[in-house]
């Protein structure tokens, strides 16, 4: 049964005080926390930095974001811990704007944060703004732990000083609506008639008769580059943004057309693929046009679009004359989990999309999730029974595992799967790039670094699944801990002032890391998994390393003036590796004695990919037993009769076919799960 409003806000406050407990942090941070996860899991912003200042002047702000594009996301918060759920007015929203937009403001015009302390974030972010040339809109996000009136009426677009600024309001309701959906995020509605006074003209590329609907549509420069600029990567559909890594950067190419030969733009560009949930048409004298779509997706051509965007506004190029051919799919809701990626992978062959289909659905999910419902982890101390780490492959599985549950039953699920042991896909990437040095890439944000780590990650699986076992599984847990402990232990620490923890958190990690690839050993990943807890050796070093870090993140070379910024690129690492022989000497002896040889670590993995091997094999062989004997009957003929079975393969089918007579073998069994996925292919399954 679906929650009231009342219902959700309780529930969500008790996450809010619960997850501010887990993190050592205040209720204001894990409540912008929790809005902001959601927020980048929808793709609504890329990533988001805390940053709390508020002055007598009526200013304000909670956390920013920059991006590639000249896109600056600026944050505010509408949170008093509230014990009941109250109405947000117009006049609140008005108010809570008005102080954003004043340290907006106060910003560009150079004045406020020369009255900033330097070490602080809003210094840096107050600095950054002042400084940043390349802004070309801002857009602020309201986050409220209120209802959102009825009566309140939309917040227009409007420009501040030269500056486009949109005006976004995110209250429980909508919190809810967006967690309610069961992965689906917020469609994009788009009204061609309304944005751009008519229809886009288009031609039908499919029956009457066929599944889904599809269109060949010629879209004018203009258009896309507008959409772009309004609605900016949320238009680029999951993989597509998080893979393409020329964000911010025009193709040469495409910009040398627009501006000598716009007029062969249409002749020389691939043009664009794209999805829709919904279309409407309209019919005209003699053609028919396009004047909705809901939910356009680009799954091919995010490239090509941001293009036309940049050239148009870097260059002021006219895009009159400007033509671009798309081909867009309607696939329905239902189908989307599947068929996009699909679409998106076989799209993707100019820029490739090396793990375009690295969503849910990819084995190494499913495989971490199999793990993480059946593997148990070690009481930690003091307790008395056993939990789980919950592994949450597909956004609301946690959610959706007890939306029909009794009471009693939800009770047992938290004891068995405890909230602050759920993790995610961009938790993962992280807890991971961090160790296997690549911490530049969790600062640049949680897009680009589940990126990195798919790309990463998916070659290692095409080149050996065996990689990814139960050791695998615990090790990633034991990362997880100590990524978790670490952030914690930071907020506690006297020297830390209330910014920069996730920068602080990762390089510290990074350079434990560090410090063990010097002394040739590993962090001792499964005493943590056995204790569920940071032991006192490595909790010593983090709390030092954690404090140099913070030191020298924060004096950052002349020039720079926002520590999260100078975070992000690969200077800031270098410099705190060539600094660690001043930390080395501070460590105790005893955390490297506690260090594991690499050589008792490879030996570890190689019994742990022996058992995976063996569980493989097992799981392959009750795949095939699972297959009617008169169904690998069919395959076998048909696959015959089409040509697509190998002698060799016709010869296995035949050993199945006589299950259980005869039990096909491990290899065998491998074979036959190959002969599956051709008669997938073929319709026969």
């Amino acid at each position: 049964m679906e929650q009231t409003a009342s219902e959700f806000f309780h529930n969500f406050r008790q996450e809010v005080m619960a997850g501010a407990e887990a993190h050592g942090e205040f209720q204001l941070s894990a409540f912008m926390e929790a809005f902001s996860n959601e927020l980048i899991e929808t793709g609504f912003i890329e990533d988001f930095v805390l940053c709390h200042y508020r002055s007598q002047r009526g200013i304000r702000i909670d956390g920013y974001w920059f991006n590639d594009e000249g896109v600056l996301d600026l944050f505010i918060a509408d949170f008093e811990s509230r014990e009941e759920v109250q109405s947000l007015t117009q006049t609140d929203v008005t108010a809570a704007f008005k102080r954003v937009e004043n340290f907006f403001e106060a910003s560009l015009s150079k004045h406020l944060f020369v009255n900033l302390d330097e070490t602080t974030p809003e210094y840096g972010l107050s600095r950054e703004i002042s400084d940043h040339e390349d802004i070309f809109k801002v857009n602020f996000f309201l986050i409220s732990e209120r209802l959102l009136s009825d009566r309140m009426q939309s917040v227009e677009d409007r420009k501040i000083c030269n500056i486009e600024a949109t005006y976004h309001v995110w209250d429980v309701s909508r919190l809810q609506r967006q967690r309610s959906s069961r992965g689906q995020k917020e469609a994009l509605d788009i009204n061609f008639k309304e944005e751009f006074g008519n229809g886009m003209n288009c031609l039908p590329a499919y029956l009457g008769s066929s599944s889904y609907q599809s269109y060949l549509i010629v879209l004018p420069g203009e258009v896309l580059a507008t959409l772009y600029g309004k609605h900016g990567a949320r238009l680029l559909e999951q993989n597509v943004r998080s893979f393409l890594q020329a964000r911010g950067k025009v193709n040469k190419g495409i910009r040398t057309t627009i501006l000598t030969e716009p007029e062969m733009f249409f002749a020389y560009n691939n043009g664009i693929t794209a999805t829709a949930q919904e279309v409407e048409v309209e019919q005209y004298n003699s053609s028919l046009g396009i004047v909705r779509i809901k939910d356009l997706q680009i799954v091919n051509g995010g490239q090509t679009t941001a293009s036309l965007f940049h050239t148009k506004r870097r260059d002021k190029a006219s895009l009159d004359g400007v033509f671009v051919q798309m081909k867009l799919s309607v696939i329905s809701p239902e189908d989307s989990e599947i068929v996009v990626p699909r679409v998106s992978e076989f799209a993707n062959t100019q820029n490739r999309v090396n793990a375009a289909d690295f969503f849910s659905n990819h084995p190494f999910h499913v495989r971490m999730e199999e793990f993480s419902r059946r593997i148990w982890a070690p009481a930690q101390r003091g307790a008395q029974r056993e939990t789980k780490w919950f592994y949450e492959r597909a956004r609301g599985q946690y959610a959706d595992a007890q939306s029909k549950l009794t009471t009693g039953e939800q009770k047992r699920f938290k004891a068995e799967y405890p909230k602050p042991q759920m993790f995610t896909k961009t938790d993962i990437a992280k807890f991971e790039n961090i160790w296997d040095d690549h911490p530049k890439w969790v600062n640049l944000g949680a897009q680009k670094n589940f990126a990195q780590f798919a790309m990463r990650i998916g070659k290692t699986w095409t080149k050996s699944q065996l990689n990814f076992n139960e050791l695998y599984f615990k090790c990633v847990i034991a990362r997880a801990i100590i990524f978790r402990w670490a952030e914690k232990m930071v907020s506690s620490e006297p020297w830390y002032n209330g910014g920069y923890r996730a920068n602080i958190v990762t390089y510290t990690i990074a350079v434990i890391n560090e410090l063990c690839h010097r002394a040739d050993k590993i962090v001792d990943y499964l005493r943590c998994w056995e204790k569920q807890e940071v032991y006192p050796e490595l909790a010593d070093a983090l709390r030092k390393a954690a404090k140099f870090v913070n030191e020298d993140i924060t004096h950052p070379p002349e020039g720079i003036s926002n520590i999260s910024e100078w975070c992000k690129k690969d200077s800031c690492w270098e410099r705190i590796k060539n600094k660690i022989d001043q930390l080395e000497s501070d460590i105790s002896l005893r955390f490297f004695e506690t260090l594991v040889e690499t050589d008792i670590q490879k030996d570890e993995q190689k019994q742990a990919k022996k058992a995976q091997q063996i569980d493989d094999g097992i799981d392959a062989q009750k795949r095939v037993l699972a297959v009617p004997n008169q169904k690998w009957s069919q395959i076998r003929h048909i696959g015959i009769e089409k040509q697509f079975l190998t002698e060799k393969e016709a010869g296995i089918i035949r050993v199945a076919e006589q299950i259980p007579n005869k039990i096909p073998t491990v290899k065998q069994c491998g074979v036959l799960l190959g002969v599956l996925e051709k008669a997938q292919a073929e319709g026969l399954m």
